[in-house]
């Protein structure tokens, strides 16, 4: 009986490591995840995010330099949008404040009903304010590094200018809605980690690279290619102000929030088990 038992009990054990764990684990974990955020300083909250703004800048150097040495053919914006991922791996595996994420893991605390108050509502604005400053910054200290006399060659400081400026191909309405869709996969990359365990690294990879050859805006990785642009005279800082960071902001922040941390949200309570 005992062995019968013992056997019973490891067929269990494996049966449960074999089952993606239920959705309001996952929950629980982005909310604890958000919940801690919310309490973290002003200053721990601003490097963190200036160094993810400097580490964005990755994505855009590693495509730059694939689009500097690769030959001109079809093919070649598919192979160089692999560089895209890089800034986003660096960022997420390193546990650095980025924007987009926490358009996710901070607004289950505040939609949940154990931790929705005002004060909440002011701990976001805070966070989101700071985090968005810091990377903003870094983005542009990365771009400014860029552009130093003989740091690349010709034919890489052209690739650069040339993804700086189709970052701003479109209308405003049209940026929007590509953002939408960025904030959308972003957010939902921070909720699918917590069941990708060892295979975050392509969790990671693969969504981000669908917003880089998507031609989908990202706010601060675009922000470092567009502010190179203006540094060389290819744009307008209003321009950039006007015609990416406006719609790509308010088309990242719409994604994350209102598609994926209202409707996780939404399914958590539907299936019963919302926070008391």
């Amino acid at each position: 009986m005992a062995s019968a038992a013992k056997g019973e009990k490891r067929h269990e054990e494996d049966v449960a490591d074999r089952v993606a764990p239920p959705g309001e684990v996952i929950y629980e974990a982005i909310y604890r995840e958000g919940a801690h955020e919310l309490k973290r300083e002003n200053g721990a909250l601003a490097l963190s995010g200036l160094a993810a703004g400097l580490s964005m800048g990755f994505s855009f150097l590693t495509e730059g330099l694939l689009r500097g040495i690769l030959p001109q053919a079809v093919w070649t914006p598919a192979v160089a949008k692999l560089g895209y991922a890089v800034g986003f791996v660096i960022v997420i595996l390193g546990r650095q404040q980025l924007f987009t994420k926490n358009t996710l893991t901070i607004i289950l605390p505040l939609l949940n009903r154990r931790g929705g108050t005002p004060a909440r509502l002011t701990d976001v604005a805070r966070l989101w304010a700071i985090i968005l400053a810091a990377n903003l910054c870094g983005a542009a200290a990365f771009a400014g590094v860029m552009k130093i006399p003989g740091l690349f060659s010709p034919e890489t400081h052209d690739a650069f200018n040339a993804i700086g400026t189709e970052a701003l191909s479109g209308s405003f309405t049209l940026i929007l809605i590509r953002s939408i869709l960025a904030g959308w996969l972003i957010a939902l990359m921070i909720w699918l980690l917590p069941f990708a365990e060892s295979a975050r690294l392509w969790v990671i990879s693969g969504l981000a690279y669908v917003v880089g050859i998507g031609h989908l805006p990202h706010v601060v990785a675009g922000s470092v290619s567009t502010v190179y642009a203006v540094f060389s005279g290819d744009i307008t800082f209003g321009r950039y102000l006007a015609g990416f960071l406006a719609p790509a902001l308010l088309g990242n922040a719409i994604g994350g929030v209102a598609l994926v941390a209202v409707g996780a949200h939404a399914e958590f309570v539907e299936e019963g088990g919302q926070k008391k």
